[in-house]
């Protein structure tokens, strides 16, 4: 068993002593015991309730006070692997096993009646389970990521917590604890962190809300080994007990008590001291600890020995156990009062602040936590509050010298692994357990600690036993009471036995309750009067015949009398008392004979209301758990106080006036107990009458809605029908007051009906015939007509010979009279014949098909002839296509050579860690390669070096003020002259500034981010986010890219990226490449295409080089290509194994051929160049006629003296040679291959179509090159994409790291969707980082990178962008010829950068403590390589250019004002600017 479970296990036994040292006095000897079936981890009690709760190992208990089982649930085994990263649902989370949970952490957390657990499973994620029952979990959630992982999944590593309060910058309040953990190998949350208690805005429960990576999980946490054992916050600090080593070889253990301001929301303040216990600091690993005040006998002992200084008996003191680190044959107890701790700690920051890190001139503050300790604690700075030092980036802790030590009280041998204090009678006394689970019981005496002669045994194995911690009951007379010196027994005089204090009723009297060291008794001498006299008093009875079947004696029947209660709760066994008469004089028994009531609280009372208007007599409540109404002691602790919210099933009636003036009935549940719990009731805001003698209890509400009378003004017809029938309208005002229901209308006393008239009453006719009337309404009547058209009637109409077309009215009868409402009209049929149809029909069919027919049969014709045409001039393009191409394949063929060879004969020339960084940060600047920042020089006089080397300290300092930066950053984007190019140069120099801290620059970088993102979301476009280097934060990640992927780039990336330049550097060379125009023959750019058909051939030269031996290097050269050209490629060849910047240059060697006993010196431009009218072509090695296998020797022109003298003729020569070679080329018309003129007259050509479409078809058939080049380097171009998006093979931690970031803040917000998350991490590591390097070989590779082979990149950096976009790019005939060169493999491309996503995605997280890890060791590693003094004055610059911006900026943020910032900044001005301010 670990060490940690030991202690916490002993603890619970001491907790539970201290539970009934607290309590009532235990009857008898009776000893509570408890069982688990597993081993327990933890224990933790519920001050308010007095529960007990055990962590187990797959269990978590509750338990009474008596120890008694509550409640449980299961915690474990669990479904798991210890590199799973949670929810093991998912597909990437391999090779699964039921593994145990140990309970890591139990913390009651009392504001919301929660339980936090914490356990090993799921790397260490926690959850809240109810208080009042831990079988009901609160709150759980394994898919919140990394942020979330509180504990530890390492079985030997323990975990401490205390509870707090954290106060965001708007004032809000948060319940949060604070955790202190070991370090465990596959951890990833962190060593210190505070965790959030509940979900705020972009918090989530469980969250670590402070990021300070100078604490939490640097890369020193495995090396110091901490080893957490106690945390508690006393007067607003908080503090952790632990023990670590001090990182160097020697493993041996110190004691460390650390301290942080509770209100420090970046753990600024966080201090260590050592704690020595014991002379020569023996007892140096901490095994448990305890602080409570010291009692009154106690802290006059301390103050009286003259080492603790004075000591109140209300004061604190940190009661410590600890052991020697090497040997457990014995352990000591220790005190520390927490005054003495805290002045020893003041006094630490003080001398840091204030003394250089010196108490007395004698160091004493120490920075275990940082590399570097040179530029620490040489700030003079007035620090008003301790709570506040954020220009210190690491913490602080004592040296050694300045530990605070302690005299080890008490020895014992063994193990002591737990301690718990308790004060009585002014008296302390320590309870002690040990590794065998003993528990010692020692008392603080006169001349030191005193220990009693028993043991308590308490193992990690059940059962689990509480005793209480004392035994007065059974010390039977006063001597025996007194005699152990135990504070808790004293006599008890007056009552003559032995009690705790609080149990003798006249203690306070003098001499009321004995106990002294002196061990005196009260001794009875005599007493008066001498005795006392007691009476019985008897009764006697008659007896009498008893009525019932018993034989008794006497008139002493037994009666049964008074049941109680009489009302009995269904469901709820219950005892049954009664009062009796002569209950005495049976022997057997009898069942008494009495009537009680039944009753069910639910029955009829369905709701809250309806329960709490039961009758008391019931004793009902409403169970909120059951949701039901139940006897008050069938639910115990969920009755609801209050009723839940009224609900409202229905309204009667669902529809009315407008105006009101009906009663509505109200139908529900909970509305209301009495008619007077209805308030108000209103309708749209109008109120409403309470008819309160319908009043339902809960169910039902009745109300009168009255607005208005109705008024009738008119009525119209004024007349009418006797038979009745006429429809009569009432005009008025306020008629809309009731519903049709409420509505009564008479006409002389007789009420009026809305039908005058049933269907069977009305009659209708067409003609002479009458229709069948199917029904009446309102407005409608519904007939049948007559089948058949009848005749007119002879009443109305005279008959006539043929009706067949008439109109026939339609009459309408009604009683006495009769209408003609309409007229009906029957249509003939008349019907034609079908002989005539289908002719019509079929014939002009038939003559549309002829037609049709006709034209297809023509426009074929015409159309297999134009095909024909099209086709023979397709075969003539495609024969001219094809010698081309078999020109260009054989070319190629012939001159390409193998260049996986060639590579793997020579190294590849990496440029190390700084040079590489000064070219991706400061060679696009606008001084290039002589920025000051990559010269490394600075123009300060001598005398004013070391003022200005310590100014730029202190300035470094105030960068890592995190207040500070944010506050110069946002000023300057704040200013417009603050442009891009300043942007990205600032970036660069804040870089290099904190490499040396770049988990703190990690920080800042992702602060910014996140307002960044914040922005751009809020903006409605965050998909724009990170497209260009608009903010200094966009430039700051792309450094981070480019220093996170350095190593990757050397051991992974750079060599298919140099294997690349490498090719097509050689193929572009192969062929003529013009000189002037940098045009050439094989290129992947059609723009720079040379368009022109160059004779040329290969020549083979012998090179020899001047002065250095006769070997001779065969180079090949193309006989088209100018004297530059050759001295470029022979340089190479010659110079192959080293590096470019270690080559000569084509301007400092001369090139001489010697056809014979002569040389002649070649040159670019000479006095033999040919003139092509006011044009000079560059002179090539067939303009001097070199043949194959030439000698040529290459000399050093601008070389040591010695070379000079060798050779003084021949120099002089090259020399003026070299001079007038440029004052030949001032002259600008020059041409190599092309004249410029000739292309502009080609462009010019494209006028007419003819040209056009001639010079188009000749475009055509050059882009084959194009196809060549692209199959040649092919290979390349795929091993390269494939070594940057291969998720199966090493993916740096930052990329990971990162695209985990941009993932869990996606979530955090709506309007972000998948694509738009795809698009961030493009813009954050292809397009800032990947294109960047693939576009500038430079900038990784010690090489020189041509015009033409840069163009060749450019097409493939813009493929590589183009497969990481999700837009699908449309191609046509008029798409640029680098989108079409690619067309076929953007698709695998997009393919392979989907995967890459997805893998990084599935892969297990990188942790905050393992990012930051791999950040410290690249600062550790590089920075003292760096200029950062050059950056900071570089900085500084900046600082003074916007001085007053940055100091308003400063002055109006409160928190930069508590830090003095402003003052700071001001004395660095001072120093720097060597001017005197206004401080």
């Amino acid at each position: 068993m670990t060490s940690w479970v030991r202690a916490a296990l002993l603890l619970l036994c001491l907790l539970l002593l201290c539970l009934s040292a607290a309590g009532n006095q235990l009857q008898e000897e009776a000893l509570l015991d408890f069982s688990s079936i597993t081993p327990i981890n933890n224990v933790v009690q519920d001050p308010r309730s007095g529960r007990v709760y055990l962590g187990a190992v797959n269990t978590i208990y509750q338990l009474d006070e008596a120890l008694r089982e509550e409640a449980r649930t299961m915690t474990g085994p669990k479904e798991d692997a210890r590199t799973c990263t949670p929810p093991v649902s998912t597909p990437y989370c391999q090779d699964t096993k039921p593994s145990p949970n140990v309970n890591k952490l139990l913390l009651v957390h009392p504001s919301n009646d929660s339980l936090i657990v914490c356990g090993s499973r799921y790397r260490g994620i926690c959850s809240l389970l109810n208080l009042s029952n831990v079988e009901q979990q609160l709150y759980y959630s394994d898919s919140k990521g990394e942020r979330t992982y509180v504990a530890s999944i390492e079985d030997g590593v323990a975990v401490v917590a205390v509870m707090s309060t954290y106060i965001n910058k708007d004032g809000n309040t948060f319940n949060v604890f604070l955790v202190g953990k070991g370090y465990g190998s596959l951890d990833s949350s962190k060593l210190i962190s505070t965790r959030i208690l509940q979900d705020y805005r972009d918090w989530v429960v469980f969250e670590s809300i402070i990021e300070a990576s100078t604490v939490q999980a640097t890369p020193f946490v495995p090396k110091y080994l901490h080893d957490f054992r106690h945390a508690f916050k006393e007067e607003g600090f908080v503090y952790f007990l632990f023990s670590r080593t001090m990182g160097s070889t020697d493993n041996k253990n110190f004691t460390f008590v650390s301290r942080l301001c509770e209100d420090d929301p970046h753990y600024y303040s966080y201090t260590e001291l050592q704690l020595n216990c014991g002379p020569g600091n023996r007892y140096n690993k901490v095994q448990a600890a305890y602080v409570a005040s010291p009692g009154k006998e106690l802290a006059r002992g301390m103050t009286e020995s003259g080492q603790y200084g004075k000591v109140l008996a209300w004061h604190k003191v940190l009661f410590m156990v600890a052991s020697p680190d090497d040997d457990g044959a014995d352990s000591a107890l220790c005190m520390y009062p927490l005054n003495t701790i805290n002045e020893r700690l003041v006094d630490i920051i003080s001398a840091c602040y204030s003394d250089s890190g010196k108490i007395a001139g004698i160091p004493a503050v120490d920075i275990p936590y940082s590399y570097k300790t040179d530029e620490f604690c040489t700030s003079h700075i007035d620090v008003s509050s301790l709570c506040g030092a954020d220009f210190l980036p690491s913490p602080l802790a004592s040296k050694p010298e300045f530990a605070q030590q302690a005299k080890a009280v008490i020895i014992r041998r063994g193990l002591l692994t737990a301690v718990a204090i308790a004060v009585e009678n002014d008296h302390t006394i320590a309870f002690l357990g040990n590794s065998l689970g003993e528990v010692y019981k020692v008392r603080r005496g006169w001349n030191g600690m005193c220990g009693s002669g028993w043991f308590l045994e308490c193992s990690d194995k059940p059962p689990i036993t509480k005793v209480p911690v004392q035994t007065c009951h059974l010390k039977t007379d006063c001597q025996s009471c007194v005699s152990p010196w135990d504070p808790y027994c004293g006599w008890c005089v007056l009552e003559g036995r032995c009690t705790r204090r609080s149990d003798c009723r006249r203690a306070e009297e003098k001499n009321g309750w004995l106990w002294s060291p002196k061990q005196q008794c009260v001794k009875i001498v005599s007493f008066n009067p001498p005795n006392l006299s007691c009476k019985k008093t008897q009764h006697k009875y008659k007896c009498s015949k008893c009525s019932i079947s018993i034989c008794v004696q006497g008139a002493r029947c037994p009666q049964f009398e008074n049941p109680d209660p009489v009302l009995i709760p269904v469901g709820f066994k219950t005892t049954i008392g009664f009062e009796g008469i002569n209950l005495d004089v049976y022997q057997a028994s009898l069942l008494p004979s009495f009537t009680v009531t039944l009753y069910s609280c639910s029955l009829g009372r369905e709701d809250c209301s309806l329960c709490k208007n039961a009758d008391p007599k019931y004793r009902c409540v409403w169970c909120v758990k059951r949701k039901s109404c139940v006897y008050e002691k069938l639910c115990t602790n969920d009755q609801g106080t209050e009723c839940p919210d009224p609900h409202i099933t229905d309204i009667i009636p669902r529809y009315g006036p407008v105006g009101g003036g009906i009663s509505v009935t109200i139908k529900g549940s909970n509305l209301g107990i009495h008619k007077e719990d209805i308030k108000a009731i209103s309708v749209v805001g109008v109120p409403c009458i309470h008819q309160e003698n319908k009043y339902a209890v809960s169910t039902s509400v009745f109300y009168l809605l009255i607005l208005q009378d109705p008024i009738a003004r008119s009525v119209h017809p004024a007349n009418g029908s006797k038979a009745g029938g006429t429809v009569i309208t009432i005009s008025g005002f306020n008629l809309d007051t009731a519903t049709r229901e409420d509505i009564a209308v008479t006409v002389g006393g007789v009420v009026c009906f809305e039908k005058a008239m049933t269907a069977k009453e009305a009659q209708a006719f067409v003609g002479d015939v009458p229709c069948y009337v199917n029904a009446l309404q309102d407005d409608k009547l519904f007939l049948d007509p007559p089948s058949s058209q009848p005749q007119a009637r002879s009443k109305r109409h005279r008959r006539r010979r043929d009706t067949s077309s008439d109109t026939l009215d339609l009459l309408i009868k009604f009683g006495n009279g009769e209408w003609v409402v309409g007229s009906v009209h029957y249509e003939s049929n008349n019907e034609v014949p079908l002989f005539i149809i289908i002719p019509a029909v079929i014939i002009p069919m038939l003559l549309i098909i002829l037609v049709s027919v006709y034209c297809y049969r023509r426009k074929s014709q015409q159309a297999e002839r134009e095909y024909e045409k099209v086709k023979h001039q397709l075969e003539n393009l495609e024969e001219s296509v094809r010698d081309r191409c078999k020109k260009e394949f054989t070319d190629l063929m012939i001159e390409m050579e193998d260049h996986t060879n060639e590579l793997s004969e020579g190294r590849i020339p990496f440029l190390d860690y700084k040079t590489y960084t000064d070219r991706v940060f400061f060679l696009p600047s606008k001084d290039g390669a002589n920025d000051v920042m990559i010269t490394g020089k600075l123009d300060i006089p001598e005398a004013r070096k070391a003022i200005v080397g310590q100014a730029l300290n202190q300035f470094s300092n105030l960068l890592n003020s995190k207040t500070f930066l944010i506050n110069f950053i946002k000023t300057l984007e704040g200013r417009p002259d603050f442009n891009a190019r300043a942007k990205v140069y600032f970036a660069s120099l804040l870089t290099v500034a904190l490499h040396g801290k770049l988990e703190y620059y990690t920080d800042i970088m992702r602060t910014l981010l996140l307002e960044l993102m914040g922005n751009y979301v809020d903006s409605k476009n965050p998909k724009l986010m990170l497209r260009r280097s608009e903010t200094v934060v966009e430039r700051m990640l792309c450094n981070w890219m480019s220093i996170c992927l350095y190593q990757f780039l050397k051991d992974s990336a750079g060599e298919p990226l140099y294997k690349l330049f490498r090719a097509i550097k050689h193929q572009t060379e192969k062929g003529p490449v013009d000189a002037r125009v940098k045009k050439a023959k094989y290129t992947l750019n059609d723009t720079g295409l040379l368009g022109d058909d160059v004779e040329y051939c290969v020549l083979t030269l012998q090179v020899l080089v001047h002065g250095e031996g006769p070997d001779v290097t065969p180079v090949k050269v193309l006989n088209c290509d100018t004297v530059s050209q050759v001295k470029e490629k022979i340089i190479e060849a010659v110079y192959r194994n080293l590096p470019y910047s270690q080559r000569p240059k084509v301007d400092s060697v001369s090139l001489e051929w010697r056809p014979g006993s002569t040389g002649q010196i070649l040159s670019d431009l000479d006095l033999t160049s040919q003139k092509e009218g006011r044009w000079r072509r560059i002179n090539t090695l067939a303009h001097y006629n070199v043949r194959d296998n030439a000698t040529l020797v290459l000399s050093i022109v601008l070389h040591t003296q010695q070379n000079y003298d060798q050779n003084q003729d021949n120099q002089e020569e090259s020399k003026n040679v070299l001079l007038k070679r440029n004052a030949l080329l001032e002259d600008d018309k020059v041409f190599h291959l092309v004249r410029p003129d000739e292309l502009d007259e080609m462009k010019s050509k494209r006028g007419s179509m003819k040209d056009k479409s001639m010079t188009k078809a000749i475009t055509e058939i050059y882009l084959t090159r194009l196809l060549s080049v692209k199959g040649t380097l092919q290979q390349f171009v795929d091993d390269f994409f494939r070594s940057v998006l291969c998720s199966g093979s090493v993916v740096p931690p930052a990329i990971k790291y990162f695209f985990d970031f941009l993932d869990e803040q996606a979530l955090k917000h709506d309007n972000v969707d998948e694509e738009t998350v795809h698009i961030w991490k493009t813009n954050s590591l292809p397009l800032r980082f990947w294109v960047n390097i693939l576009k500038n070989p430079h900038f990784t590779f010690d090489v020189h990178v041509t015009e033409v082979v840069d163009a060749s990149l450019s097409v493939i950096a813009q493929t590589f962008m183009d497969a990481c976009t999700k837009t699908e790019h449309k191609l046509s005939r008029d798409s640029p010829s680098n989108k079409l060169l690619y067309a076929k493999e953007i698709s695998t491309y997009k393919k392979m950068v989907d995967d890459y996503y997805k893998g990084i995605r599935q892969m297990v997280s990188v942790s905050d403590q393992d990012m930051n890890t791999h950040l410290a060791e690249v600062s550790r590693t590089h920075t003292d390589k760096l200029n950062t003094q050059v950056a900071l004055h570089q900085l500084y610059q900046y600082a003074s250019k916007y001085y007053d911006g940055i100091i308003q900026s400063l002055d109006e943020d409160p928190a930069a004002q508590s830090k003095q910032l402003t003052l700071r900044l001001q004395r660095i001005a001072a120093a720097l600017e060597n001017k005197v301010t206004d401080l």
